[in-house]
């Protein structure tokens, strides 16, 4: 079987390295353009170490691409983390179709940060589906889905790095495997339970210290490593990457103003919000580097009764 790998990144590079171990016939791989200035797409890289010729178009509408892709005689297109529109015009030139990476249960989390929303929305599980995709947003048959618990401790990081990026490796080879055998699914998603959150930006992410702690702690552990839940010192950003809650057991005793920090040490400071308290381990100030939070009140010569904006 002729394979196309589609993608970018470390996901990217980690599918196509994984086929070529087991000697899967790649005979190209696809790559988002690189921004000026930018170092060379690890994907790219690892293809152009293996000997593959690599493509870059900046558009997949343009018909001289689908051309070029057709001359290829690709079976199977093996999408692994792709950002651009590709459209059914191309997706559909291999004989068998393209299947492809998302990291959440479809139909819900539709989006490209279908990891960050699970874990802010306090969801206990999300997952990863591969799907045959079409022209609409994540909307294309399921082939593969696979499920992995979300724990309170979990961040975006380690939802994605200890878990769904070597799931997804995985369920993208079994999907090949499956498209070989000819045993490859394709089960309609459920419109009724779809779902689609925006991108997860900054704006998302300021910290708001009236809000319950369950709902900060959700929001900062959502958005480690990105976008990073922020809060504001003397107008300057400051964002929030490692935090305990420390919920207090009785509300209407809690010492202090929302935002205060009312305790600190050479490793932490302890901040309050509306029912409880954080104890904030790992900061990053406005163009800096991230530190612990006793380092950064140090550099700012933080004082107690100090408040957050």
């Amino acid at each position: 079987m002729r394979i196309v790998v589609h993608g970018q990144q470390a996901f990217g590079k980690a599918v196509l390295e994984a086929l070529l171990k087991r000697g899967d016939n790649v005979v190209a791989v696809y790559v988002a353009p690189e921004k000026e200035g930018a170092k060379a797409d690890p994907l790219k890289e690892a293809a152009l170490a293996a000997g593959l010729p690599v493509h870059q178009p900046a558009s997949y509408k343009d018909p001289k691409v689908w051309d070029e892709f057709k001359a290829l005689k690709p079976d199977l297109q093996v999408m692994a983390f792709v950002t651009l529109f590709v459209p059914e015009e191309f997706l559909n030139i291999p004989t068998h179709g393209s299947i492809q990476y998302h990291p959440s249960l479809l139909p819900a989390y539709r989006g490209a940060s279908a990891i960050n929303w699970p874990i802010i929305k306090g969801e206990k599980e999300t997952g990863l589906s591969i799907f045959w995709p079409d022209n609409g947003l994540d909307t294309g048959d399921i082939l593969i889905q696979k499920k992995t618990p979300i724990s309170d401790t979990d961040t975006l990081g380690t939802v994605y790095f200890d878990r769904l990026f070597p799931m997804g490796v995985d369920a993208m080879l079994e999907g090949v495997d499956l498209v070989k055998a000819g045993k490859a699914p394709k089960i309609k998603q459920d419109e009724s339970k779809a779902t689609y959150e925006g991108l997860c930006r900054a704006e998302n992410a300021k910290i708001d210290w009236g809000k319950p702690w369950e709902q900060i702690d959700r929001l900062i552990r959502g958005c480690n490593p990105a976008p990073g839940a922020w809060t504001t010192f003397n107008g300057a950003t400051v964002k929030v990457f490692d935090a305990k809650p420390l919920p207090a057991r009785d509300p209407k005793g809690i010492a202090g103003k929302l935002g205060e920090i009312v305790a600190m040490d050479d490793n932490s400071i302890t901040v309050v919000c509306a029912d409880g308290r954080f104890n904030v381990t790992r900061v990053q100030a406005e163009g800096g580097k991230k530190v612990s939070a006793g380092e950064w009140a140090k550099s700012v010569n933080l004082a107690l009764k100090s408040r957050f904006a």
